[in-house]
Order: C-alpha cells, then sequence, then structure tokens
C-alpha cells in the first residue's frame, strides 16, 4: 500500500498517512506564492458536441456541454479552473481547496457517496479513483462519468487536461494551458546547474516514506539533473519504498523536501531531532526545502510552482 502523499503517481490511498498524519489533505511548495487560476474562457461552443473523450473507464460521450460538473479530485478541480471551465463546476470535493472560490462541500473522493453526489444534478463528474465503483454505481444514474487517475507521467498529467478540456467544451484553452506548462518546465530545466550532481531525498511522510525517480514527482525532479537517494533502497522497485532513518543518514542527501509540512508539522528543526540526523549536510547546510503538502501531491496546472521550487533551491545548493 501507498502512502496518501504518492497522489502524483498513483491512487490517492489515505489510511497509511491518514494514521499518521490525521488528515487526507494532499501536497505545494511554501517558498513561491500559488499560481493563481487563469481567468475563465470558454473556447467551444454548444454546437461542438457530442463529443467523445478516451478515459479510463472508456469511451464517454457527451451529448452537450456540462453545466453542472461535480469534481471528486482535488488536481482535476485546479485543472478546471485553469482551462475556464470553473463556471461549470457546482460543487468539488472536501479536499479541493484551490481555487478558493471553487465551490467546496462536503463531498468525498475517499468514500464516495453516490445518493449525495447525485443530490448535486451533475451532467459530468469527474473522479480520481473508482472507489466503491462509483463510476458504475452513477452509470445506473445516467450520470456522465469521467475517470482521470493520478498521472504517473508528465504526458499523462498533459493527456488528462486536454481531456477535461474537450469533455467540458474548453479545449482551446486547454492546450493553452499545457503548452504553459510545457514551455516553463522546460525553461527550468534549462536554467539549472546539473554540473553538481546534487543528491536529494523526497519524504511523503515522517514513517519515513520516499518517492522513487520513476515516480510523476521523482520525474520532476529528474529535470534538474538531482540524484534521488531512494532509487537504492530495499522496496524501491515499487516507486515508495519505506527508508529507515538509518538509510536516510547514511545516504547523506544535499537536499530534503519535505512534502508533510502541512499535515504532519515536520520541518528542519523536527528533522535535527531524529536520531542521526542532526549533522546530516541537508540540515547544516540550511538545505532543507518545505513544500505545501497539496501542490507537491496534485498532477494539475501547479506542477510549474512546485518546479519553480525545486529550481530554486538547486540553484542555492549548486551555489553554496
Amino acid at each position: 500500500m501507498r502512502p496518501v502523499r504518492t497522489a502524483f503517481a498513483g491512487a490517492l490511498l489515505g489510511t497509511l498517512v491518514l494514521a499518521a498524519c490525521g488528515q487526507t489533505a494532499p501536497n505545494a511548495p511554501s517558498s513561491t506564492p500559488p499560481t493563481q487560476a487563469p481567468p475563465t474562457m470558454g473556447t467551444t461552443t454548444a454546437a461542438s458536441f457530442p463529443v467523445t473523450v478516451e478515459a479510463a473507464n472508456g469511451k464517454v460521450t457527451l451529448a452537450k456541454r456540462p453545466e453542472r460538473i461535480v469534481s471528486l479530485s482535488a488536481a482535476h478541480t485546479e485543472t478546471l479552473y485553469a482551462i475556464g471551465a470553473g463556471p461549470q463546476v457546482i460543487a468539488v470535493d472536501d479536499q479541493s481547496d484551490f481555487p478558493a472560490q471553487a465551490p467546496r462541500t462536503a463531498l468525498s473522493g475517499f468514500k464516495p457517496n453516490v445518493e449525495a453526489i447525485a443530490a448535486q444534478k451533475p451532467d459530468l463528474v469527474i473522479v480520481s479513483n473508482d472507489i466503491d465503483k462509483v463510476v458504475s454505481e452513477l452509470g445506473k444514474l445516467n450520470v456522465p462519468v469521467l475517470l482521470e487517475p493520478a498521472a504517473t507521467k508528465l504526458d499523462e498529467a498533459y493527456d488528462e487536461i486536454a481531456d477535461l478540456g474537450a469533455a467540458t467544451g474548453n479545449q482551446e484553452k486547454a492546450d493553452e494551458v499545457v503548452t504553459g506548462i510545457k514551455a516553463s518546465l522546460d525553461k527550468l530545466a534549462a536554467n539549472a546547474p546539473k554540473d553538481h550532481k546534487l543528491t536529494y531525498y523526497h519524504e511523503l511522510d515522517q514513517t519515513p516514506y520516499a518517492a522513487t525517480s520513476s515516480t510523476f514527482i521523482g520525474q520532476i525532479y529528474g529535470l534538474f539533473g538531482l540524484v534521488n537517494i531512494a532509487d537504492k533502497a530495499p522496496g524501491a522497485a515499487g516507486g515508495y519504498p519505506k527508508l529507515s532513518k538509518e538509510f536516510v543518514a547514511q545516504a547523506d542527501p544535499d537536499l530534503i523536501f519535505l512534502a508533510d509540512v502541512k499535515c504532519c508539522g515536520q520541518s528542519k528543526d523536527a528533522l535535527a531531532r531524529r536520531p542521526g540526523w542532526k549533522n546530516l549536510s541537508a540540515i547544516k547546510n540550511d538545505q532543507v526545502v518545505p513544500l505545501d503538502d497539496d501542490v507537491a501531491s496534485r498532477w494539475g496546472p501547479r506542477i510549474v510552482d512546485l518546479a519553480e521550487t525545486i529550481g530554486a533551491a538547486v540553484s542555492k545548493a549548486a551555489g553554496s
């Protein structure tokens, strides 16, 4: 079972981190101000429908432009607003906390209540997990559902943004968002110093669980030429190894990124109190980077914010 903070690269599984942190909120960089959602703008007319979208649950045909969208995924909620579909969204789940104007409700993507979802009278529901067979159960009520799982690589994230654009009648804006993300990531990667071969540790929770280079989050770090200490850990093949504190201490990473700040109160000082960690290079050299838990676990447009934070940390470490 993978921890909930692995949302970037797989289904959001809550039990492990929920027990450790007492909440389900996912992960986002604190050193970079959050990107504001672009202004709303529809780009497809009603005449463009019906449209068929190839989602994880197969081909989904929408007869008309949806005007009552329910999102049960925080990452997809962010995307909907970024592509101009915000005015079409009438309800989002309890974890969808960005942008602020999203109509947050008690609906849950972790424990979907079909009756409560149907009560919103949606003409489109977007989910990232088919928990309790919510897709088929809503299908019995003739509610169209797009199942768009957590992206495991950048191309999947781009495809899902495009899917939401097509499904909501905002294809042109969705294409613009994807083009913008690609351009921003390319620029950040090109400007990053790569001649130092810095090592890093990305902490998902204080157990501590980590993410390897094969995961979505690991691929973001890979843009900056960083070497992931978790790649050599026992159990690394699963993508999310549980590291021993001794393993991290022995690896002595140049940089430590914390994706368990909001949930679990982790910080440089908290790490220094762990047995054998106070003399780690990242702690002594002030190279512990707190991330906002949300952006660091979502695969929507704000991955650029995360990349900016990583890029700034790499530049600082390379110059020190």
